[in-house]
């Protein structure tokens, strides 16, 4: 059997593989031994057929196709070619010819060979075992029934005899050493059987520190996750915030917008009460001057030298009366004057306070709003650059964490790989053990049908030892 196919790359299947390669060499072993059992028991079928040269059998021809052994050890073969056993009634005495087996050690056979020919047998045997044996007779069996027997044929049926025993002895030493091999197989099976099918214990530290960097993987995987997670939360707080900000923004403008209405509004108030004074400085202007042409034409029409008597009572002062009235006018102009004057002030003096205080708290709120608005500005720079360096992390983070699981999904590929290789393996062993105990089994039958058949033979033998000295007395007495 091969014991170098499916063996699996790399020192984890050369560590799987040692107790099994121990196991195969012993198994071959075990096979040689069982092969040189099988030899051994077809040897001593040949020796055994030999006693039967000068057998009684019955009137019947009896044909068996032999069968044909080979064994890889010691370049020896049993073979039985085309042999064939026949037993042909001649009166009393029969003929046997058994043709075509060899055994051998190295180069040597062993042969019977026989043929029939007008009522005589004629044998040859021939056979070299161990140091060599070799040995031969020749009968000739008449139709009349004479039997010669010379002293040779004598000391050949008791040689043939002796090796009888001494095989016999051979096969009960063999089926004690296959009772010692079956006990050395069975154990082997219980011993070696369960460890081979489940015994990974050699990768289990690699699996082991596998599992660990899985695990620390995962650790560091879960981690970054957390990071990210984290920085996504923080980028929406900021997110958040940086909306809020937006929208106080927005409302800062809007008011600032309101405040510039309302200047302009406050600038055409302020302008159309600088037109009004205007009109009303025209006016007083137009009013002094239609004063002073008044008087200057009271003055002209009374300055003339009229002396006129009249003879009534005294009338009034009409300069007097002028004077008055001109004091009462500049009176009442002065008057409205401070009025509109005092108006003007209170008016422009409380809206221009009013307007300046309000121009003051918006400038102030411009530029508390622009300082803020510049503020967030910076922070959301800050916040950009670095969401940006978080998405980059996070960007090697995932190449680096999809490296790392092609990586170990391709250790772990390799590693399923060679536990294949190593299943195959052991598939293929329990396949050639199967193969050999069924080969066990069939050569433990065919001993058994040996065993059977040399007992038939000695049975046979000793019939024809007693048939040769049933007729050897009759000669004698003759």
């Amino acid at each position: 059997m091969s014991t170098g196919a499916g063996k699996p790359p790399g020192k984890l299947g050369c560590l799987q593989l040692t107790p099994t390669q121990q196991a195969i060499n012993a198994l071959s072993e075990d096979r040689a031994c069982t092969r040189t059992v099988s030899s051994k028991l077809a040897a001593g079928f040949v020796f055994g057929a030999a006693s039967l040269i000068p057998s009684t059998m019955s009137c019947s021809i009896k044909r068996t196709s032999s069968t044909s052994y080979r064994s890889g050890g010691g370049g020896g073969a049993c073979g039985g070619g085309s042999g064939r056993s026949s037993s042909v009634s001649c009166r009393r005495y029969a003929s046997s010819v058994i043709g075509g087996g060899s055994y051998g050690g190295g180069a040597c056979g062993t042969v019977y060979g026989g043929g029939m020919s007008a009522g005589s047998l004629t044998g040859g045997f021939g056979g070299c075992m161990g140091g060599g044996f070799g040995g031969g007779f020749a009968g000739s069996f008449g139709a009349g029934g004479d039997l010669l027997l010379n002293g040779n044929e004598k000391v050949t049926m008791q040689n043939l005899n002796d090796r009888l025993a001494s095989y016999l002895d051979k096969v009960r030493r063999l089926e004690e050493e296959n009772a010692q091999l079956e006990h050395h197989i069975r154990e082997w099976y219980r011993k070696q059987a369960p460890s081979v099918s489940k015994d990974y214990s050699s990768y289990y530290q690699t699996i082991e520190q596998l599992q660990n960097q899985i695990i620390a993987a995962t650790v560091d995987n879960n981690k970054m996750v957390l990071d990210i997670d984290n920085s996504k939360m923080t980028a929406d707080d900021f997110r958040m915030k940086y909306e809020n900000e937006l929208v106080i923004r927005q409302t800062v403008e809007a008011d600032i917008n309101g405040l510039r209405n309302i200047l302009d509004d406050l600038t055409r108030t302020r302008s159309s009460l600088e037109s009004e004074l205007e009109s009303l400085k025209d006016e007083l202007i137009a009013l002094k001057r239609n004063h002073e042409e008044e008087m200057r034409q009271l003055q002209s029409q009374t300055g003339g030298d009229v002396s006129v008597e009249v003879n009534a009572a005294p009338g009034q002062d009409l300069t007097k009366i002028l004077n008055d009235l001109r004091n009462e006018y500049e009176q009442i102009i002065d008057k409205n004057r401070r009025e509109v004057e005092q108006w003007y002030e209170v008016k422009v003096c409380s809206n221009a306070s009013e307007v300046n205080r309000q121009v003051t708290s918006s400038s102030q709120d411009i530029q508390t709003s622009s300082h803020q608005l510049t503020e967030l500005r910076r922070d959301m720079q800050n916040l950009e650059i670095e969401l940006q360096a978080q998405l980059s992390t996070k960007g090697s983070l995932e190449n680096s964490l999809a490296e790392t699981e092609s990586r170990y999904g391709l250790l772990l590929q390799q590693i399923q790989g060679q536990i294949n290789c190593v299943e195959e393996e052991l598939a293929s062993i329990r396949c050639e053990m199967e193969s050999q105990n069924q080969e066990y089994k069939m050569l433990l039958g065919i001993k058994t049908r040996l065993e059977q058949e040399i007992a038939q033979y000695r049975a046979l033998l000793q019939e024809g030892q007693q048939d040769i000295v049933y007729v050897f007395c009759l000669q004698i007495r003759a």
